[in-house]
């Protein structure tokens, strides 16, 4: 079977090496990102996997679908960019990727324990040889109220690494679960606002979920909220972050992800113009960290994210995917 592998990085080369020596694949390894001028790139191929910073809409499905496309896969966890009622209508079978929870889990308490700690000012000041603590002081984790938003497996892992620091834990999800139960409080929604000082973010991205942190509900919540992203940059909607950051509403922000970060994430920029102009802004704010979109970026996940791009399309092929969509 020929797959063509867009967004191909050069830290997924070794491991695309080893899976074409186990599984009877020929891979067609490229940079560009899916779009209307690169589709037909994969003519000839039965499949091909994206990373996911190109948006997959229906007129780059057609393309596909014209040249023999079968089968698509992403190597995220998150498949919002892909128009997959579309997929599904013109034939086109659709996959995502799996890893294992705990690296986006480890960099998400990072965050909380950087912004408690005021870190990013003390990085600065430790650049020119300030060892001043004159608005350093922070806040210990047992003393606070954290809440988890989405208890799926980064969620949960997420109130694992907490347990052991003392703090009260809740937690909000659609569909709750046992194991989660038993180290969390349940609430609904509007109570784990207006309860928690610190919010963390581990839903998919929905309509249902788009911009769920707005002006709206950073109203709901306490004085000096730190809030959390690591799952996607549209589950809040920026304009709110800036105006919370500058009215002091929100006490810290820790983004991995962030709002119209296409184009921008993982590429290096030191000599462009940032285009997103909020995320420009949000960025230099002394009380928020922002990186870029590496919560997942560990040994494993990268090994993983290659398996499934490549596995769940031989998988489809041969009848069934575990993480088809």
């Amino acid at each position: 079977m020929k797959i063509y592998v867009y967004e191909t990085r050069e830290d997924e080369s070794a491991y695309f090496e080893q899976i074409k020596k186990r599984l009877p694949v020929e891979l067609i390894q490229s940079q560009e990102v899916p779009s209307i001028e690169t589709a037909a790139y994969a003519k000839g191929c039965m499949g091909v996997t994206t990373l996911g910073q190109g948006q997959i809409t229906s007129d780059i499905l057609d393309i596909w679908h014209q040249i023999g496309i079968k089968y698509l896969s992403v190597r995220t966890i998150g498949y919002n960019n892909i128009d997959v009622n579309y997929a599904k209508k013109v034939g086109i079978r659709v996959c995502h990727s799996n890893y294992p929870p705990d690296g986006v889990a480890d960099f998400t308490v990072m965050l909380m324990l950087m912004c408690l700690r005021n870190y990013k000012q003390a990085l600065w000041r430790g650049q020119v040889n300030d060892f001043s603590l004159n608005g350093l002081k922070g806040r210990q984790m047992k003393d606070l109220t954290i809440g988890i938003i989405g208890t799926g497996k980064i969620g949960y892992t997420v109130l694992k690494n907490l347990t052991g620091f003392g703090a009260k834990l809740l937690a909000y999800d659609l569909y709750p679960n046992e194991h989660t139960a038993q180290i969390a409080e349940y609430v609904d929604i509007d109570t784990l606002y207006q309860r928690c000082d610190v919010i963390s973010l581990h839903t998919p991205l929905f309509d249902s979920t788009y911009h769920m942190i707005n002006k709206k509900t950073l109203h709901q919540m306490k004085e000096g909220v730190i809030i959390i992203n690591c799952a996607r940059g549209e589950l809040a909607d920026n304009e709110a972050l800036i105006a919370g950051i500058e009215s002091g509403k929100i006490g810290a922000l820790g983004l991995d992800v962030v709002e119209g970060e296409e184009g921008i994430s993982h590429i290096d920029h030191r000599t462009n113009i940032l285009s997103n102009n909020q995320m420009a802004y949000l960025r230099q704010f002394k009380n928020v960290i922002m990186t870029q979109h590496m919560a997942f970026y560990t040994d494993k996940a990268v090994e993983s994210m290659v398996h499934y791009g490549v596995q769940g399309i031989v998988d489809m092929a041969n009848g069934a995917c575990e993480t088809e969509i």
